[in-house]
């Protein structure tokens, strides 16, 4: 089979082994003395000398979600804990699609998005035929029926070290945390603060901790990764986890990552199927979101979709059928045929700053978002590995 065309000048394909965001947790597995290798090949051990991470009794791992590598570095002068780690950080790659569903998935599994069946925001059940949503988990299969790959916090746990989670206490039983971060305990922490504590309590014996926390990525949705409110919430973040730093016995090593970065669009550049007649031509459901957007055509019609996106979109967008899709591997090596049944017919990464929406299946307050995430630019692909190592 001939190779791939490669992608166009300022896109960036996932990488799916030990230089992607799904080689965090294995190689802080390998740190703990874990051994074990995931569906897509990633290997403990082999992970944790790629990201040169030293061997330790007790880990933690921070996930930021939306601190993407290239954000961090331009606000850097909001956060002088984060920045002493950046000249020895690691830009890995997020997923395909860059956003938080897909990337947990891969992140809490150590595989790819088509082992997971874990495709975007929102993605169309193959059983009801309606669209699912992958973060509150409406409309989707069971976890355990969706997601098949053994978490890595599982295995962590049989192999009988002590495994805690903290976050909000609403993701304790979530259809997420079901799907890819099982394992362990959850210690529920409302704000940061709470949430360091937790690690702490939790690292005072030997083993892995996992914390999660969202406030930066709310604030680049709602107000831009430019915006002062962004900043502000980096400078809680880095406070917070310099005195996690500063409070974990000697010999933790933490690990700060994100699951994917942020771009600010330009509502000028907004395209919305629901009042276009060429876009919406052919088109049975939208999923995804503005900057991925799985695109499900009606019987027969999929490749004359994507002509017309191709045409409507231009230099705005990539456009990909299914095939190609997996055909570049962007969703991973070896997908599993069920997992991939959800995406779309034609799947459309932006460039630039526009994007594609649906305003008869997404509410207001998401028409309007100022950061959003999801496609192949390097500003959404790229998200820091920080060590910290006490």
């Amino acid at each position: 089979m001939p190779a791939a065309p490669a992608l166009p000048v300022g896109l960036l394909a996932p990488e799916h082994g030990d230089g992607g965001l799904a080689a965090v947790l294995p190689a802080a597995a390998g740190a703990l003395g874990v051994r074990f290798t995931t569906a897509t090949g990633v290997a403990s051990e082999r992970a944790r000398t790629a990201l040169d991470l030293p061997r330790a009794e007790r880990v933690c791992v921070v996930l930021v979600d939306g601190l993407g590598h290239l954000n961090l570095a331009e606000r850097a002068g909001h956060a002088p804990f984060l920045r002493s780690l950046l000249p020895d950080a690691r830009a890995l790659t997020s997923t395909f699609p860059s956003t938080t569903a897909a990337a947990i998935g891969a992140f809490g599994t150590g595989t790819a998005p088509g082992r997971t069946g874990m495709l975007g925001y929102t993605q169309r059940n193959p059983v009801t035929g309606g669209l699912a949503n992958m973060v509150s988990w409406d409309g989707a299969p069971p976890p355990a029926e969706l997601q098949r790959e053994q978490p890595v916090l599982e295995r962590v746990a049989a192999a009988g070290l002590a495994v805690t989670s903290t976050g909000p206490a609403r993701f304790a039983g979530s259809g997420m945390t079901l799907a890819a971060l099982r394992g362990g305990t959850y210690a529920a922490g409302e704000g940061l603060p709470a949430r360091v504590d937790a690690a702490v309590r939790a690292l005072a014996r030997p083993g892995l901790v996992y914390v999660y926390w969202g406030e930066v990525d709310k604030a680049g949705h709602h107000h831009g990764s430019a915006s002062w409110q962004w900043g502000d919430e980096l400078e809680a973040l880095d406070r917070e986890l310099a005195r996690l730093v500063r409070s974990v016995p000697t010999g933790t090593l933490v690990l700060v990552t994100a699951d994917h970065g942020m771009v600010d669009v330009d509502p000028a550049l907004r395209r919305d199927v629901a009042t276009d007649p060429v876009l919406s031509r052919g088109v049975a459901l939208v999923g995804g979101e503005p900057r991925a957007v799985h695109v499900y055509a009606e019987p027969g019609e999929a490749e004359a979709v994507a002509e017309r996106w191709r045409d409507a979109l231009g230099e705005d967008a990539l456009v990909l059928g299914r095939d190609e899709v997996l055909a570049r591997g962007l969703l991973g090596p070896d997908p599993r045929p069920d997992a991939v049944a959800a995406a779309g017919d034609v799947v459309v990464a932006m460039r630039g700053r526009a994007t594609v929406v649906d305003s008869r299946t997404q509410t207001p307050a998401s028409l309007g978002l100022v950061g959003v995430h999801g496609s192949l630019t390097e500003r959404e692909m790229r998200v820091p590995l920080l060590v910290a190592a006490t």
